[in-house]
């Protein structure tokens, strides 16, 4: 009798990403290995674009800084990858639960020391994953406590994680990091606690406009500003941001984002990084601006 028989096989759809996904014989719920570090977005720019099962997956669970994170109160072979069969086929896998606990890791690594730029990418997409999960799992321990189950269409819940997934995903992709805040909070004398972060001073804005959303090609914000609607109160309706197109706007502000970052954080005070920056892109751009606090 052939031992990890497969008896369901089925996919968990995650925004443009699949995971295969398997039911053993003996309950044992399996994800593709390869799917799984897809998801996790544990693939180099510069690599192939269908990396090996699992291999890139092992690489970042072997990363000496990330060690006390990933195999805190876990045993050695917690995650050994699983192969399992359908038919005469090999598929390589891991037990399912370990997608959390990873997530769980990066997350805490993330909260705890200084990740590289590749780790940080894995991390961020640990939070969409575990935040999208967490909703779906409420959903399912109601449907199962109250028998609606047996009645709801077979793929409900993927298509509620399918579309929570894609718009968080949306969201990250179009927010400044934190990044960002945290350095202009510290060159602006602001302290980076929850009270400014969730509701960020006015001056903010302003400084975004200057650094940011002026530093795009000409005509760029005009042609937001024509296309993002205002409130009966005369606030923009949208951020400005979720005007800009996909393959040339967003990756502009990207790129633009990450250099006023760098400049900011390499900084000391408000005065070098008006140099920093008035070099780089040759005008004076000092905001004289006071709050209160």
């Amino acid at each position: 009798m052939t031992e990890n028989k497969i008896i369901h096989e089925g996919e968990i759809t995650l925004g443009e990403m699949i995971i295969p996904c398997y039911v053993l014989e003996d309950g044992t719920r399996v994800l593709s290995g390869r799917g799984l570090q897809e998801a996790l977005k544990m693939v180099d720019t510069d690599e192939e674009s269908k990396p090996t099962s699992g291999a890139r997956l092992n690489r970042y669970l072997e990363q000496k800084s990330l060690q006390t994170y990933i195999y805190k109160g876990k045993e050695p072979g917690h995650y050994d990858p699983i192969i399992c069969y359908q038919g005469d086929k090999k598929i390589n896998g891991f037990e399912a639960t370990i997608l959390a606990d990873i997530c769980d890791a990066f997350l805490e690594a993330r909260n705890n020391i200084t990740l590289s730029s590749r780790q940080k990418i894995i991390a961020d997409q640990c939070e969409i994953l575990i935040r999208g999960f967490a909703r779906i799992g409420i959903i399912a321990l109601i449907d199962e406590a109250t028998g609606y189950q047996y009645e709801r269409e077979r793929y409900e819940l993927q298509k509620i994680l399918t579309a929570y997934v894609s718009d968080e995903i949306l969201k990250w992709q179009l927010t400044f990091t934190d990044e960002f805040y945290r350095e202009v909070y510290r060159l602006w004398g602001l302290p980076f606690i929850p009270k400014y972060i969730k509701i960020k001073p006015s001056f903010i804005g302003t400084l975004t406009n200057k650094y940011i959303y002026d530093q795009l090609p000409k005509g760029v914000v005009e042609k937001i500003k024509d296309n993002t609607p205002k409130t009966e109160k005369g606030n923009w309706k949208y951020k400005f941001h979720q005007s800009l197109t996909p393959e040339v706007g967003r990756e502009h502000l990207k790129k633009q984002i990450i250099e006023v970052t760098t400049l900011m954080s390499v900084s000391s005070d408000k005065s070098q990084f008006d140099t920093l920056f008035t070099s780089k892109y040759k005008q004076s751009s000092q905001l004289k601006i006071s709050f209160e606090e």
